[in-house]
């Protein structure tokens, strides 16, 4: 994973040459997508309750610091220190996930980074999709 958003490219630039603070999230949330969220973070792709009731955003630290959540990083390279489990899905029918996105909140907020997964996963009714450590790279060139 290693397009930015549209929001973080701008905190970056203002950090680095603006001498602006860049606010640090209190918190990493990974989030699924039905289609590209874009740079521009179109929220109308992620997925739905309406679609998956019990789908909520993970928080990659678990509840511990935010630093937990990710390994050290080498090269600008990091990745998921803890595994994932989103709940089953428990809507009426199949949701096909094609994307994932990294947000500093568990709801709204700003997404940070996003990708393609490297194969669409379409989630039947009752299916969990989860994420084992070291699975989600994040790639700053």
């Amino acid at each position: 994973m290693s397009k930015f958003s549209n929001y973080l490219e701008n905190a970056i630039v203002d950090a680095t040459l603006r001498g602006v603070a860049l606010s640090v999230p209190s918190g990493t949330f990974l989030a699924l997508f039905t289609a590209d969220p874009t740079d521009a973070n179109v929220t109308e792709n992620e997925v739905n309750t309406t679609a998956w009731p019990s789908y909520v955003r993970q928080d990659v630290a678990q509840g511990g610091a935010t630093a937990t959540g990710w390994t050290a990083p080498s090269d600008g390279v990091t990745s998921n220190a803890k595994a994932l489990t989103f709940a089953a899905n428990n809507g009426a029918g199949a949701v096909t996930v094609t994307h994932i996105g990294v947000y500093d909140s568990s709801i709204g907020g700003n997404l940070l980074y996003h990708a393609p997964l490297t194969q669409a996963k379409t989630l039947q009714v009752g299916d969990v999709i989860s994420f084992a450590v070291g699975s989600i790279t994040v790639t700053l060139q």
